[in-house]
């Protein structure tokens, strides 16, 4: 993968290729990355910048890490995607880019390792490279309610590859992805990761940091992306995905900055979120319990990715709403958002509003966990109702606390 293919980030791609110039990369970088932000692409299209042959040094023996060494002089900002090191690296098979990943057991495999996994590591790559861990495990898991790890196993296979001698170039890369799926395992990573063997960059990517063990967190220096601007997405779903710039521009502003949220939009544009809550708050507010239990049902029946889709939009809805009260203006979005958040804005004021948006960030939290989909979106649907009905504020736990 080269720079080029990854969205935005431009700053970042900056200061790593000032990193490699000045040979200042640290051993282990951690890319501190929030979903659809690009982390792992990010890290691949480093790898990649780093093996190629076009990326002309001056120093007869490189050096990523001796700040002392000569600056390396290149004319070239990305990587040439043309010579043999390039062209392994956009496969993923490049002999010295190592990839450690969560894997799931399965009755072929008890012991599982992430070289038990390339062929779809490699396809999931090239597929969704700002996919996250719910999509990777989905494509190999081999019973409902898998949980990936990075098993012990694997960690005992990353030192023994990271113990060997390079194969073609001057230095071994080692991108683990997720490492917050670590548990006390990683405490075997902890010596090659502080005392790693001779030219061996390790790369994390991580999207929760406070997850990641402590031990490793802090022998690991830390790169941190923004969020994707609205921009960014817009043109990438025009460019990449073929989206109409109409569409494209809704999508952006309900991704918030994440990528892989607004791909997942664009696939599921058919589902009719708008005709969907048009009809929960009907059956809210006009047609009762009846109709609140047939939508509750129908709801209950869509995957947990498609729950959490709704609740997003339903979110982007009433934060439209918010805006229109707080600035008085009309936000650029679609005619159906405007028209329900017209007609919220008829109804309640700014605080029913952040309280409904509460409660649909809370059951979004609720779906990650595995919640029981019909008990959760029952107790959601009498809340919107006092919310909405009885103009109350209901409050979170955390709200309690304060």
């Amino acid at each position: 993968m080269q720079f080029a293919q990854v969205i935005g980030q431009a700053a970042l791609k900056e200061k790593l290729r000032g990193l490699q110039a000045q040979n200042r990369i640290s051993h282990a970088l951690m890319l501190v990355a929030k979903e659809g932000t690009g982390g792992l692409p990010l890290a691949l299209s480093f790898a990649q910048y780093l093996v190629c042959e076009k990326v002309s040094r001056q120093s007869p023996e490189p050096s990523l890490f001796d700040p002392t060494a000569p600056t390396l002089q290149t004319s070239q900002t990305d990587s040439c995607g043309v010579c043999p090191p390039c062209k392994k690296a956009a496969a993923f098979a490049h002999p010295d880019i190592h990839y450690s990943f969560p894997t799931v057991s399965s009755k072929s495999i008890d012991k599982p390792r992430c070289s038990d996994f390339m062929v779809e590591w490699r396809t999931f790559l090239q597929e969704q490279p700002y996919g996250n861990l719910f999509d990777w495990i989905e494509r190999i898991k081999e019973k409902e309610n898998s949980q990936g790890k990075i098993t012990t196993y694997e960690c005992e296979d990353i030192n023994k590859k990271l113990s060997r001698k390079s194969f073609e170039s001057p230095f071994k890369i080692l991108i683990l992805w997720m490492p917050e799926m670590l548990e006390k395992e990683g405490n075997k990573l902890l010596k090659i990761i502080e005392e790693p063997p001779a030219d061996t960059l390790f790369m994390l990517v991580t999207e929760n940091e406070s997850l990641v063990l402590p031990t490793i967190h802090s022998r690991c220096q830390v790169i941190r992306l923004p969020m994707l601007s609205a921009g960014e997405i817009e043109n990438n779903l025009v460019e990449r995905e073929g989206a109409s710039p109409a569409l494209a521009k809704q999508l952006a502003q309900l991704a918030d900055g994440n990528f892989r949220e607004a791909q997942q939009q664009l696939q599921h544009t058919e589902e009719g979120w708008q005709i969907r809550l048009r009809d929960w708050l009907n059956a809210i507010l006009r047609t009762g319990p009846l109709a609140q239990v047939k939508w509750v049902e129908e709801i209950s029946k869509l995957g947990r990715e498609k729950q959490k889709q709704f609740l997003r939009y339903v979110i982007h809805v009433l934060e439209t709403a918010i805006r229109m009260q707080a600035t008085g203006q009309m936000p650029a979005v679609g005619e159906e958002e405007a028209a329900v958040a017209i007609k919220l804005n008829r109804l309640i004021g700014i605080e029913q509003l952040e309280a409904l948006s509460r409660e649909m960030n809370k059951a979004t939290y609720y779906i990650e966990r595995n919640a029981h989909a019909k008990m959760l979106f029952h107790a959601l649907t009498l809340r919107v109702y006092h919310v909405i009905q009885d103009k109350v504020v209901l409050l979170m736990p955390s709200d309690t606390d304060e």
